[in-house]
């Protein structure tokens, strides 16, 4: 009888556990563009002890300039996973190195900007799982207004997201990748009480606006970046102003100095999906040693961010 009892006890001890887990709000980090070597370099040191610090269920980061300042590379997109990402996300520069087509079709842990061709490699969404089984669906856009890379009507895709995450999914996370402001603002109100968080990416400049709409999601216009601060939005300062006041090409290589771990962290009711909570996360890192390493392979000689 006693066995019988705890066999019977079990599922209801497993119930009760559940409960418990689905009122604590979930911990969501997200992490502004990841620059270059030093931006690996500061995630590689600061981001477990954060995890571990604030109790953070799940880490998001935008990775599309982490390969020698653009692009990704199936080496690196290893790499960060280790550090502590669980899930990253891209935008214009997602295609500069292709030995990442091959993960963008295989991982569920990285997504292409939704608003991309239907025939691009990668996915438009993913859902995946924190430790206490929540599931969680991340997906990325691409700003039209003042980017390079064509791209379909970022609204648009966000509503066909949303339509097709499974039904169980209550907590989102949309990273508008975009350059113009008022872009990446519209999107939090044409997301907002539908998306748990909406926070924009590729500016590299953190943005004092971190807040909750009156929907309930969380809201930020730029994360900032992970990587050298005394720069212009990561690279050489000397090189951006030769450029500037000379209108010459220059090669605008990586910087050093002031590198920075940024980007919100938010709780989230997970029953709801609706924000608790937001704030900015800025962590002072040291000067990189150097700007590139064998795992940048050749570095990034474009001009343009």
């Amino acid at each position: 009888m006693q066995a019988d009892s705890g066999l019977l006890a079990a599922p209801f001890a497993f119930a009760r556990l559940a409960a418990i887990l689905l009122s604590m709000p979930l911990r969501i980090l997200c992490l502004g563009d990841i620059v270059g070597r030093p931006g690996r370099q500061i995630l590689h040191q600061k981001l477990a002890g954060l995890v571990r610090e604030r109790a953070v269920d799940l880490v998001i980061a935008n990775a599309e300039n982490i390969a020698g300042g653009s692009g990704i590379t199936a080496n690196l997109f290893h790499k960060i996973r280790s550090y502590g990402v669980d899930v990253i996300t891209l935008g214009d520069h997602i295609y500069r190195k292709a030995d990442i087509i091959p993960t963008l079709q295989s991982s569920e842990r990285v997504v292409r900007p939704a608003n991309l061709a239907a025939t691009a490699a990668g996915r438009r969404f993913t859902v995946v799982s924190t430790a206490a089984g929540i599931p969680v669906g991340v997906f990325s856009l691409l700003g039209r207004i003042y980017m390079n890379l064509p791209a379909d009507d970022p609204f648009a895709a966000a509503n066909w997201v949303l339509a097709n995450l499974p039904e169980n999914v209550r907590v989102c996370v949309c990273d508008m990748h975009a350059e113009a402001t008022s872009e990446k603002v519209a999107m939090g109100h044409w997301l907002d009480g539908r998306c748990s968080m909406i926070v924009g990416t590729h500016t590299h400049i953190p943005t004092a606006d971190a807040r909750i709409l009156p929907g309930g999601s969380a809201a930020i216009s730029d994360l900032g970046m992970c990587g050298p601060y005394d720069s212009v939005l990561g690279r050489r300062k000397d090189r951006v102003l030769k450029h500037m006041t000379t209108n010459m090409p220059h090669s605008f290589e990586i910087a050093t100095g002031d590198v920075r771990l940024c980007g919100a962290l938010a709780e989230i009711d997970p029953e709801t999906g609706r924000a608790l909570s937001m704030e900015r996360v800025e962590i002072k890192g040291e000067n990189a040693d150097q700007a590139y390493d064998s795992d940048d392979k050749t570095p990034d000689r474009e001009k343009s961010e």
